[in-house]
Protein backbone atom coordinates (compact mmCIF):
# COMPACT_ATOMS: atom_id res chain seq x y z
CA UNK A 1 0.00 0.00 0.00
CA UNK A 2 3.03 2.81 1.07
CA UNK A 3 4.77 2.33 -2.81
CA UNK A 4 0.78 2.97 -4.16
CA UNK A 5 0.23 5.75 -2.18
CA UNK A 6 3.40 7.18 -3.16
CA UNK A 7 3.14 7.07 -6.22
CA UNK A 8 -0.16 8.46 -6.63
CA UNK A 9 1.27 11.41 -4.01
CA UNK A 10 1.57 13.64 -6.70
CA UNK A 11 -1.57 13.07 -9.08
CA UNK A 12 -3.58 15.98 -10.31
CA UNK A 13 -7.17 15.67 -8.80
CA UNK A 14 -8.82 16.42 -12.42
CA UNK A 15 -12.86 17.08 -12.49
CA UNK A 16 -12.40 15.81 -15.79
CA UNK A 17 -11.34 12.24 -15.52
CA UNK A 18 -14.00 10.65 -13.10
CA UNK A 19 -13.98 7.08 -11.76
CA UNK A 20 -16.73 6.60 -10.54
CA UNK A 21 -20.17 6.64 -11.95
CA UNK A 22 -21.78 9.69 -9.99
CA UNK A 23 -18.17 11.12 -11.32
CA UNK A 24 -19.69 10.16 -14.89
CA UNK A 25 -22.95 11.56 -14.53
CA UNK A 26 -21.67 15.06 -13.49
CA UNK A 27 -18.72 15.09 -16.23
CA UNK A 28 -21.68 14.42 -19.16
CA UNK A 29 -23.56 17.53 -17.38
CA UNK A 30 -20.52 19.59 -17.58
CA UNK A 31 -19.36 18.56 -20.86
CA UNK A 32 -23.19 19.33 -22.29
CA UNK A 33 -23.28 23.26 -20.62
CA UNK A 34 -19.55 23.79 -21.36
CA UNK A 35 -20.64 22.64 -24.94
CA UNK A 36 -23.65 24.69 -25.32
CA UNK A 37 -21.83 28.09 -23.59
CA UNK A 38 -18.89 27.53 -26.33
CA UNK A 39 -21.61 28.20 -29.05
CA UNK A 40 -22.52 30.72 -27.79
CA UNK A 41 -19.72 32.37 -27.24
CA UNK A 42 -18.78 31.55 -31.15
CA UNK A 43 -22.08 33.21 -32.36
CA UNK A 44 -21.97 36.38 -30.33
CA UNK A 45 -17.95 36.18 -31.26
CA UNK A 46 -18.79 35.43 -35.06
CA UNK A 47 -21.42 38.58 -35.20
CA UNK A 48 -19.32 40.85 -33.71
CA UNK A 49 -16.23 40.11 -35.51
CA UNK A 50 -18.44 40.03 -38.92
CA UNK A 51 -19.76 43.44 -37.52
CA UNK A 52 -16.80 45.38 -36.72
CA UNK A 53 -15.46 44.68 -40.49
CA UNK A 54 -18.38 44.18 -42.14
CA UNK A 55 -19.35 48.11 -41.27
CA UNK A 56 -16.11 49.56 -40.27
CA UNK A 57 -15.67 53.16 -40.62
CA UNK A 58 -13.67 53.95 -44.10
CA UNK A 59 -12.14 57.27 -44.66
CA UNK A 60 -14.29 58.45 -48.13
CA UNK A 61 -17.59 57.11 -46.64
CA UNK A 62 -20.17 59.83 -46.20
CA UNK A 63 -20.58 60.92 -42.68
CA UNK A 64 -24.31 60.00 -42.24
CA UNK A 65 -25.91 58.35 -39.88
CA UNK A 66 -27.22 54.88 -40.89
CA UNK A 67 -30.36 54.05 -40.93
CA UNK A 68 -32.44 53.66 -37.83
CA UNK A 69 -34.31 50.69 -36.38
CA UNK A 70 -36.80 50.92 -33.40
CA UNK A 71 -38.18 47.15 -33.20
CA UNK A 72 -38.20 44.01 -34.68
CA UNK A 73 -40.28 41.63 -33.43
CA UNK A 74 -38.21 38.62 -35.19
CA UNK A 75 -35.26 39.58 -33.31
CA UNK A 76 -36.35 39.79 -30.25
CA UNK A 77 -38.69 37.01 -30.17
CA UNK A 78 -35.54 35.03 -31.04
CA UNK A 79 -33.16 36.28 -28.09
CA UNK A 80 -35.92 35.27 -25.66
CA UNK A 81 -36.95 32.29 -27.02
CA UNK A 82 -33.59 30.64 -27.32
CA UNK A 83 -32.20 31.44 -23.82
CA UNK A 84 -35.54 30.02 -22.16
CA UNK A 85 -35.38 27.09 -24.42
CA UNK A 86 -31.49 26.33 -23.43
CA UNK A 87 -32.10 26.89 -19.96
CA UNK A 88 -35.49 24.61 -19.67
CA UNK A 89 -32.94 22.19 -21.62
CA UNK A 90 -30.37 22.46 -18.86
CA UNK A 91 -32.28 22.39 -16.04
CA UNK A 92 -34.11 19.27 -17.59
CA UNK A 93 -30.53 17.17 -17.89
CA UNK A 94 -29.44 18.38 -14.26
CA UNK A 95 -32.76 17.60 -12.76
CA UNK A 96 -32.86 14.05 -14.51
CA UNK A 97 -29.08 13.60 -13.21
CA UNK A 98 -29.30 14.62 -9.84
CA UNK A 99 -32.64 12.17 -9.09
CA UNK A 100 -30.41 9.22 -10.82
CA UNK A 101 -27.56 9.68 -8.75
CA UNK A 102 -29.17 10.00 -5.74
CA UNK A 103 -32.34 7.67 -5.99
CA UNK A 104 -29.45 4.94 -7.38
CA UNK A 105 -29.57 1.52 -6.17
CA UNK A 106 -26.70 0.29 -4.62
CA UNK A 107 -25.94 -3.33 -4.70
CA UNK A 108 -25.63 -6.21 -1.56
CA UNK A 109 -22.40 -5.65 0.29
CA UNK A 110 -22.12 -2.14 0.04
CA UNK A 111 -19.88 -0.21 2.48
CA UNK A 112 -21.36 2.13 4.68
CA UNK A 113 -19.39 4.80 6.28
CA UNK A 114 -20.40 8.28 8.49
CA UNK A 115 -18.27 11.06 7.76
CA UNK A 116 -18.39 13.65 10.26
CA UNK A 117 -16.74 17.24 9.75
CA UNK A 118 -14.87 19.09 12.66
CA UNK A 119 -13.04 22.14 12.40
CA UNK A 120 -10.55 21.19 10.51
CA UNK A 121 -10.37 17.47 10.19
CA UNK A 122 -12.60 14.17 9.02
CA UNK A 123 -13.81 11.84 11.40
CA UNK A 124 -14.35 8.39 9.77
CA UNK A 125 -16.29 5.64 10.74
CA UNK A 126 -17.15 2.30 9.98
CA UNK A 127 -20.34 1.40 11.59
CA UNK A 128 -20.65 -2.26 10.55
CA UNK A 129 -16.80 -2.84 10.87
CA UNK A 130 -16.02 -1.24 14.63
CA UNK A 131 -13.60 0.77 12.97
CA UNK A 132 -12.89 4.49 13.58
CA UNK A 133 -9.91 6.58 11.72
CA UNK A 134 -9.15 10.03 10.68
CA UNK A 135 -8.41 12.03 7.38
CA UNK A 136 -8.29 9.17 5.41
CA UNK A 137 -11.12 7.04 3.87
CA UNK A 138 -10.20 3.36 3.15
CA UNK A 139 -12.59 1.90 0.39
CA UNK A 140 -12.87 -1.01 -1.68
CA UNK A 141 -12.69 -0.79 -5.50
CA UNK A 142 -15.69 -1.42 -7.56
CA UNK A 143 -15.05 -4.39 -10.29
CA UNK A 144 -17.01 -5.08 -13.51
CA UNK A 145 -17.44 -8.77 -11.93
CA UNK A 146 -18.19 -7.62 -8.46
CA UNK A 147 -19.42 -4.28 -8.01
CA UNK A 148 -18.83 -2.74 -4.79
CA UNK A 149 -20.44 1.00 -3.55
CA UNK A 150 -19.58 2.96 -0.96
CA UNK A 151 -22.25 4.83 1.18
CA UNK A 152 -21.26 8.20 2.75
CA UNK A 153 -23.35 9.53 5.24
CA UNK A 154 -22.09 13.22 6.17
CA UNK A 155 -22.68 15.00 9.18
CA UNK A 156 -20.90 17.79 10.99
CA UNK A 157 -20.01 18.33 14.35
CA UNK A 158 -19.89 22.40 14.36
CA UNK A 159 -20.05 24.61 11.05
CA UNK A 160 -21.05 24.18 7.77
CA UNK A 161 -18.07 21.98 5.59
CA UNK A 162 -17.94 20.43 2.09
CA UNK A 163 -16.99 17.12 1.07
CA UNK A 164 -15.07 17.11 -2.25
CA UNK A 165 -13.21 14.44 -3.87
CA UNK A 166 -13.58 15.82 -7.89
CA UNK A 167 -12.20 12.07 -9.10
CA UNK A 168 -14.84 10.39 -7.30
CA UNK A 169 -18.14 12.71 -7.39
CA UNK A 170 -19.70 16.03 -6.82
CA UNK A 171 -19.64 18.47 -3.95
CA UNK A 172 -21.89 17.50 -0.93
CA UNK A 173 -22.44 19.83 1.63
CA UNK A 174 -22.10 19.00 5.62
CA UNK A 175 -24.58 20.65 7.95
CA UNK A 176 -24.92 21.12 11.46
CA UNK A 177 -27.56 18.98 12.56
CA UNK A 178 -28.52 17.22 9.05
CA UNK A 179 -27.65 14.14 7.37
CA UNK A 180 -26.89 14.59 3.79
CA UNK A 181 -25.42 11.28 1.85
CA UNK A 182 -23.32 10.80 -1.40
CA UNK A 183 -22.18 7.44 -2.92
CA UNK A 184 -19.28 6.72 -5.04
CA UNK A 185 -17.83 2.82 -7.36
CA UNK A 186 -14.18 3.93 -8.14
CA UNK A 187 -13.15 2.17 -10.53
CA UNK A 188 -9.33 1.94 -10.69
CA UNK A 189 -7.06 1.35 -7.39
CA UNK A 190 -5.24 4.10 -5.89
CA UNK A 191 -5.28 7.60 -3.72
CA UNK A 192 -7.75 10.21 -4.64
CA UNK A 193 -7.64 13.84 -3.02
CA UNK A 194 -10.21 16.41 -2.42
CA UNK A 195 -10.49 19.09 0.43
CA UNK A 196 -13.46 20.32 2.25
CA UNK A 197 -14.63 23.17 -0.50
CA UNK A 198 -16.68 25.35 1.66
CA UNK A 199 -14.67 27.89 3.80
CA UNK A 200 -14.95 26.76 7.77
CA UNK A 201 -12.30 28.76 9.23
CA UNK A 202 -8.71 29.48 9.61
CA UNK A 203 -7.51 26.26 8.29
CA UNK A 204 -10.31 25.43 5.65
CA UNK A 205 -7.03 25.06 3.23
CA UNK A 206 -6.08 22.32 5.78
CA UNK A 207 -8.80 20.13 5.97
CA UNK A 208 -7.69 17.98 3.10
CA UNK A 209 -9.46 14.65 1.88
CA UNK A 210 -7.42 10.70 1.02
CA UNK A 211 -9.37 8.59 0.00
CA UNK A 212 -7.23 5.05 -0.39
CA UNK A 213 -9.03 2.76 -2.90
CA UNK A 214 -7.95 -1.12 -2.28
CA UNK A 215 -8.20 -4.10 -4.38
CA UNK A 216 -10.87 -6.56 -2.25
CA UNK A 217 -7.84 -8.67 -0.69
CA UNK A 218 -5.89 -5.33 0.57
CA UNK A 219 -9.17 -3.70 1.68
CA UNK A 220 -9.98 -6.64 4.11
CA UNK A 221 -6.32 -6.44 5.02
CA UNK A 222 -6.37 -3.12 6.33
CA UNK A 223 -9.70 -3.77 7.88
CA UNK A 224 -8.39 -7.22 9.82
CA UNK A 225 -5.49 -4.34 10.95
CA UNK A 226 -7.72 -1.37 11.57
CA UNK A 227 -10.10 -3.99 13.83
CA UNK A 228 -6.90 -4.93 16.08
CA UNK A 229 -7.19 -3.28 19.91
CA UNK A 230 -4.39 -2.00 21.73
CA UNK A 231 -3.21 -3.28 25.72
CA UNK A 232 -1.86 -0.30 26.73
CA UNK A 233 -3.20 -1.03 30.06
CA UNK A 234 -2.89 -4.12 30.73
CA UNK A 235 0.97 -3.94 29.64
CA UNK A 236 2.16 -0.16 31.24
CA UNK A 237 5.65 0.90 30.12
CA UNK A 238 7.29 4.33 30.68
CA UNK A 239 6.10 5.57 27.33
CA UNK A 240 2.53 4.34 27.51
CA UNK A 241 2.67 5.93 31.11
CA UNK A 242 3.43 9.41 29.53
CA UNK A 243 0.16 8.94 27.45
CA UNK A 244 -2.11 8.29 29.65
CA UNK A 245 -0.84 10.13 32.60
CA UNK A 246 -1.50 13.62 30.89
CA UNK A 247 -4.45 15.27 29.15
CA UNK A 248 -4.14 12.83 25.91
CA UNK A 249 -7.03 11.15 27.08
CA UNK A 250 -9.68 14.01 27.69
CA UNK A 251 -9.57 14.07 23.87
CA UNK A 252 -8.27 11.25 22.15
CA UNK A 253 -9.34 7.37 22.05
CA UNK A 254 -7.33 4.69 22.02
CA UNK A 255 -9.20 1.13 21.33
CA UNK A 256 -8.81 -1.30 24.11
CA UNK A 257 -7.21 0.66 26.74
CA UNK A 258 -9.17 3.54 28.84
CA UNK A 259 -8.06 6.12 26.59
CA UNK A 260 -11.59 7.19 25.31
CA UNK A 261 -11.58 11.11 24.33
CA UNK A 262 -14.42 12.32 21.69
CA UNK A 263 -13.01 15.16 21.23
CA UNK A 264 -10.05 14.65 19.04
CA UNK A 265 -8.76 11.73 16.34
CA UNK A 266 -9.07 8.25 17.23
CA UNK A 267 -5.24 6.77 17.44
CA UNK A 268 -5.85 3.54 17.72
CA UNK A 269 -3.55 3.19 14.44
CA UNK A 270 -2.70 6.15 14.17
CA UNK A 271 0.94 5.33 12.29
CA UNK A 272 -0.90 3.62 9.45
CA UNK A 273 -2.00 6.75 8.17
CA UNK A 274 -0.11 9.07 6.01
CA UNK A 275 -0.56 12.53 7.39
CA UNK A 276 -1.52 14.00 10.39
CA UNK A 277 -3.50 17.29 10.75
CA UNK A 278 -5.95 16.13 8.10
CA UNK A 279 -3.00 16.59 5.63
CA UNK A 280 -0.89 19.55 7.24
CA UNK A 281 2.30 17.15 7.91
CA UNK A 282 3.61 13.39 6.12
CA UNK A 283 3.07 11.41 9.42
CA UNK A 284 6.83 10.79 10.53
CA UNK A 285 8.29 10.85 14.26
CA UNK A 286 9.63 13.76 13.51
CA UNK A 287 7.45 15.88 11.95
CA UNK A 288 4.96 14.06 15.01
CA UNK A 289 7.28 15.38 17.39
CA UNK A 290 7.10 19.17 15.86
CA UNK A 291 3.01 18.71 15.85
CA UNK A 292 3.16 18.23 19.92
CA UNK A 293 5.86 20.49 20.18
CA UNK A 294 4.28 23.45 18.38
CA UNK A 295 0.76 22.34 16.79
CA UNK A 296 -0.03 26.10 16.00
CA UNK A 297 3.39 26.07 14.12
CA UNK A 298 1.80 23.37 11.74
CA UNK A 299 -1.82 24.35 11.67
CA UNK A 300 -2.63 27.96 13.05
CA UNK A 301 -5.77 27.99 15.16
CA UNK A 302 -5.90 24.54 15.62
CA UNK A 303 -7.39 23.16 18.54
CA UNK A 304 -4.34 20.83 19.62
CA UNK A 305 -2.72 22.81 22.86
CA UNK A 306 0.88 23.23 23.39
CA UNK A 307 1.48 21.20 26.31
CA UNK A 308 4.73 22.25 27.59
CA UNK A 309 6.16 19.12 27.68
CA UNK A 310 9.83 18.08 28.97
CA UNK A 311 12.17 16.45 26.67
CA UNK A 312 11.76 13.49 28.58
CA UNK A 313 7.57 13.70 27.96
CA UNK A 314 7.87 14.07 24.48
CA UNK A 315 10.80 11.10 23.82
CA UNK A 316 8.04 9.14 25.58
CA UNK A 317 5.25 10.51 24.34
CA UNK A 318 6.78 10.30 20.47
CA UNK A 319 7.82 6.64 21.39
CA UNK A 320 4.37 5.47 22.29
CA UNK A 321 2.44 7.62 19.43
CA UNK A 322 4.67 5.77 17.00
CA UNK A 323 4.03 2.12 17.96
CA UNK A 324 0.31 2.75 17.28
CA UNK A 325 0.29 1.22 13.81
Amino acid sequence: MTSMLAAASDQVTNIFKPLSTPGDSINEVAFLTLAICGIIFLIVTGLLVYTTVRFRHRPQAVESEPPQIYGSNQIELAWTVIPILIVFVLILVTARTISDVQNAKHPPGSLNVTVVGHQWWWEIRYPDLGIVTANELHVPVSEEASPRTTVLKLQSADVAHSYWVPRLGGKVDVIPNRDNYMWFDPRETGLYLGNCAEYCGTQHAKMMIRVVVHPKDEFDKWVAEQQKAHSADAAPNAESRSFFSLSCVNCHTIKGTSAAGKFGPDLTHLMSRETIGSGAAKNTPELLRAWMVDPQKLKEGCYMPDMKLSPEELDQLVGFLSSLK
